[in-house]
């Protein structure tokens, strides 16, 4: 007995467009992948999902560097930049389902306890973190909590060659957010600023730092960039806008199908605040991101 298979219209429609698709563009092709998903699968289909799902995949194919959050997930990780929240104080990325700590918030509670910049999160409590699928945001979750509760974090640390894993009993904290930890005068000449990342307000802490060291005598100055991960790409030629001429060019970005942008350097006021003394920038293989790029500009212009 023959077994007859019956399709409406439309669906018979929908899989001879999806037959010719390869005479279409590679938007097209995906277009009509994700509307076959959802018109002709057998069950309910989370569109949202298969399209995050997918935009994950093409990025997994690129670079390490290249990654994709939802808009959850952006606020989430732009909070420490702007906001206020409590937790245990790290900037982190995830590569290749690895947790690494770019850095730790000045004064803030991981620093306390000792975890270092390279360091890789293993577990979290009784969570295995490493190696597995997990999300920016529930990795936030089970690390933010409110003030004075404990979390227990298991690092992987390499030294010398050799890897040992170091254990944590973390007590969650309001986390300081400024990004000048220190500016004091070394001596009767020279000051002194420790930067741990570029958020929204740096330009500005970094205008009251130099004003405040240059009241002291400050002529020559130290800018200490080492285990800054970055943050806003801005906040770097707004900072540097008080140490390079006007106008001078930061960074530019240019892509094949997108014309050169440029990101110049220019004063909050008419002119630099610091842009003849002797400035000598500190930075090391964790110095990352915006950090990177402030250190390269002032290196290029001979500062």
């Amino acid at each position: 007995m023959k077994r007859k298979m019956i399709l409406p219209v439309a669906a018979i429609a929908a899989l001879g467009t999806l037959v010719s698709v390869g005479q279409h563009n590679a938007n097209t092709k995906l277009r009509m992948a994700e509307a076959a998903i959802a018109q002709l699968y057998v069950d309910t289909v989370n569109e949202d999902k298969v399209v995050e799902d997918a935009i994950r995949g093409m990025l997994n194919e690129l670079d390490p560097h290249s990654s994709y959050s939802t808009a959850e997930e952006t606020r989430a990780l732009n909070e420490p930049l702007s906001g206020k929240f409590s937790g245990v104080g790290i900037m982190y990325n995830m590569n290749n389902d690895t947790l690494y700590v770019l850095s730790t918030v000045s004064g803030g509670p991981a620093e306390k306890v000792g975890m270092r910049a390279g360091d890789r999160i293993i577990s979290v409590n009784d969570s295995v973190i490493a190696g597995v699928k997990i999300s920016t945001r529930d990795i936030q979750h089970k690390l933010r909590g409110p003030k004075g509760t404990h979390v227990n974090v298991t690092v992987l640390r390499r030294e010398a060659g050799s890897s040992d894993t170091v254990q944590f009993k973390i007590t969650r904290d309001d986390i300081p957010i400024n990004s000048v930890d220190a500016a004091y005068m070394v001596d009767s000449k020279t000051g002194f600023i420790r930067l741990n990342k570029f958020a929204e307000d740096t330009p500005k802490e970094m205008r009251e730092a130099i004003s405040k060291l240059q009241k002291q005598g400050m002529q020559q100055l130290i800018l200490d960039l080492v285990d800054n991960g970055g943050g806003y790409l801005n906040a770097a030629p707004d900072m540097l806008g008080e140490f390079l001429a006007p106008g001078s060019m930061v960074v530019y970005t240019e892509g094949r199908n997108s014309p050169r942008y440029e990101l110049k350097a220019y004063p909050k006021g008419k002119k630099p605040l610091f842009a003849e003394g002797r400035l000598v920038v500190m930075v090391n293989q964790y110095s990352a991101s915006a950090a990177e790029i402030a250190s390269g500009a002032i290196q290029d212009w001979d500062r």
